[in-house]
């Protein structure tokens, strides 16, 4: 059985005391769905954070504010382009191999697994690992690492990718209803403008009316 699930690269919480998160280990990937309890969520929101910090100020970016809520925020709340890192993950249950995004590798560009399907017939996704996907007639070979010689590879069927790609949007778009739920009551003040800027990041639509 092949299963894929968006995922969020983690690199830890340390310290981090501006709301509640959980504590996910040092390096790993967060699966992003509706079904994440509050302090994943919490986890999320801050590694989304943390991915568009921007130091120092200038022309593009303003002086980031004093307030240490003001100062986290202000790099996704001010970036023209959000970006949260991570991708797809992709694992043969049967084999036991997973592909997992490489190092660059964001959660937008997850729309390059179209073009596997319907362009260039191949895409890659980061490096360190070098994940590769392509089209090979009415299949789709998956190398989980191009640079390695004996690199594992999964093949799944075209149609079953597609319906696994059409699963994970439901899966980004679950996980932001819950996000912007989240953002209501740990950070009210900025709530819209942190929902809008984690849509943005997912490459997700972010509709703002009703909010």
């Amino acid at each position: 059985m092949i299963v894929l699930h968006p995922v969020l690269e983690i690199l830890g919480t340390g310290d981090f005391d501006l709301w509640p998160v959980a504590d996910l280990g040092t390096y790993g990937f967060l699966s992003l769905s509706g079904r994440l309890g509050t302090e994943e969520a919490g986890t999320a929101v801050m590694r989304i954070a943390e991915c568009n910090t921007v130091d120092p100020a200038d022309e593009e970016h303003p002086q980031r504010p004093a307030d240490p809520l003001g100062g986290f925020l202000h790099g996704l709340l001010t970036a023209e382009g959000p970006f949260a890192a991570g991708g797809l993950r992709v694992t043969d249950t049967a084999t036991g191999v997973t592909l997992l995004p490489g190092c660059c590798n964001g959660l937008d560009e997850r729309r390059d697994w179209f073009e596997v399907l319907d362009g260039d017939g191949w895409a890659g996704f980061g490096h360190d690992p070098s994940p590769l996907a392509e089209r090979v007639g009415d299949g789709v070979r998956l190398t989980v690492d191009t640079d390695r010689a004996d690199s594992p590879v999964i093949e799944l069927p075209v149609t079953d990718l597609r319906r696994l790609l059409a699963d994970a949007e439901r899966d980004l778009a679950d996980f932001h209803r819950l996000a912007t739920e989240w953002t209501i009551r740990y950070v009210p003040d900025h709530a819209t403008a942190v929902a809008d800027a984690v849509a943005r990041a997912l490459a997700l639509p972010a509709p703002t009316e009703g909010r």
